[in-house]
């Protein structure tokens, strides 16, 4: 068998900055910034942030930490420990906040990702809403379909209602 003339090193030259794709939109890689949806229907309100104001202050420290961390991380990367966790089946697509608070409590704060707000330039993490249960209760599969509600209410309209 003869030597192989052809070198090993690839022939195609490097690509520069000016060869990638021009991003046209926010990409789940970059940080994301922390906003809060606004209702527009009936009462102008903002759920996410009323019940986060309404939560003991360790919680609501820690809550509020911990979303700063995911948006800093971006969130498909980041290891929650419990605090940060991707929802499943009808949930498919949310997140929540973890908290356990005083008395035995389970909050959770209710999150959406958001690439196509209209006005951003950032990827956004939304706030959409929160609830609390007592330990070792679960949701109602209405709660939940509340909670989507919700969250159509705010992909319904670009630009975002926000707070």
């Amino acid at each position: 068998m003869s030597p192989d003339k052809r070198s090993r090193r690839a022939r195609t030259p490097k690509k520069t900055r000016d060869d990638l794709p021009a991003q046209s939109r926010p990409s789940s890689d970059d940080p994301h910034e922390i906003v809060y949806f606004r209702r527009y229907i009936g009462a102008d309100s903002a759920p996410g942030r009323e019940y986060l104001q309404g939560l003991p202050t360790k919680v609501r420290a820690t809550m509020s930490a911990c979303l700063i961390a995911v948006a800093k991380t971006p969130p498909k990367r980041f290891a929650g420990g419990g605090y940060w966790e991707a929802m499943h089946g009808s949930m498919t697509g949310w997140f929540e906040v973890r908290v356990d608070g005083p008395g035995r409590t389970h909050h959770r704060l209710f999150c959406r990702l958001d690439y196509d707000a209209e006005g951003y330039d950032k990827p956004l993490l939304v706030v959409i809403t929160g609830m609390s249960k007592p330990f070792r209760t679960t949701f109602s599969e209405d709660d939940y379909a509340a909670v989507r509600e919700l969250g159509d209410e705010y992909f319904a309209k670009n630009p975002r209602s926000l707070n």
